[in-house]
């Protein structure tokens, strides 16, 4: 059963408001008119809900919808699976299958479902960065009747697809921090090499999140957890083929953590998804291009309406 882990502290900066799925229970924040139709936000490996910055959010709020981020099992304000121990990942080391993930992205899929149901709503736009693209292509697969419309960033259809540069890989295994000047210091280090080269680190903004995410509820464990997800839920190629929702696919052409590739093949996998790349952008959503982002999530929204 999971818990609450004892060492984290809810932002008391914001409404937290919480949904279940069985014993996991999942943190989530809304912004915007619950009149309006939800953007469902669902970011990637060992991310909080605090990635997609407040001001990103406004830009869709102001484009006519209700937004609603989240933190995914096993990292900040939701539920820790410590029960679950460490995934074996010696089978992935060695080029082979991963059989000892604690869970799948699909039930991850599932906790998102658990969020909508507890907003009382028919259907979302699901919106997944990174791993929570693949969450993402998993909700609209497995319950296409509660999505509008489905967009995938940096992301791909399996892990063998677009995976890491070295120097990325290395960046992701970083030694884990033991204080926040340390999750700042490291998040700064892994973002100067999976970051967007085309566009200066807000590194300021990225001190300050990773210690307020630190504060929240940090886990390694449980971020092993989730690559164990990533890496036993196989390859979504042929099941894409089947979607029918509308698809819109942002990738960074300068991506080394996901390579363009990634986006590429998601993007082609979905019948009549659209691709759009942006020069300079890595693994990250540099300020500068929340407008032409927000821009086309919400432009593939407005055409379901």
């Amino acid at each position: 059963m999971g818990t609450a882990r004892p060492d984290m502290q809810e932002d008391t900066s914001v409404t937290i408001e919480y949904a279940d799925n069985g014993d996991i229970r999942l943190a989530y924040e809304s912004f915007g008119s619950a009149d309006d139709p939800v953007i469902l936000l669902v970011m990637g490996l060992g991310t909080q809900m605090l990635a997609w910055d407040e001001a990103f959010c406004a830009l869709l709020v102001d484009g006519g919808y209700r937004v609603v981020r989240m933190d995914n099992r096993d990292i900040g304000l939701s539920t820790h699976l410590d029960a679950a121990g460490l995934p074996d990942m010696t089978p992935m080391q060695s080029g082979g299958l991963l059989t000892d993930a604690k869970y799948l992205l699909s039930d991850m899929a599932q906790d998102a479902v658990a969020v909508v149901d507890t907003l009382g709503v028919d259907a979302v736009h699901v919106v997944g960065g990174s791993m929570g693209g693949m969450i993402a292509q998993e909700f609209a697969l497995n319950h296409p009747d509660r999505t509008r419309s489905l967009t995938s960033i940096f992301s791909t259809p399996a892990p063998r697809i677009g995976s890491p540069t070295r120097e990325a890989m290395a960046a992701l295994m970083l030694p884990p921090a033991r204080s926040e000047d340390e999750a700042a210091d490291r998040a700064v280090a892994m973002y100067r090499v999976v970051g967007s080269p085309g566009y200066p680190l807000d590194e300021q903004s990225l001190r300050e999140r990773s210690r307020q995410a630190y504060r929240r509820g940090d886990d390694p464990a449980g971020t092993a957890r989730q690559l164990a997800a990533i890496h036993a839920s196989g390859d979504r190629t042929e099941r894409l083929a089947a979607l029918t929702v509308p698809t819109l696919v942002l990738h960074g052409q300068d991506d080394p953590l996901v390579r363009l590739s990634g986006g590429e093949a998601t993007a082609a996998a979905v019948p009549g998804a659209t691709l759009v790349t942006y020069p300079g952008m890595g693994h990250d959503l540099p300020r500068e291009l929340w407008p032409a982002v927000t821009a086309e999530i919400l432009a593939l929204a407005d055409s379901t309406r």
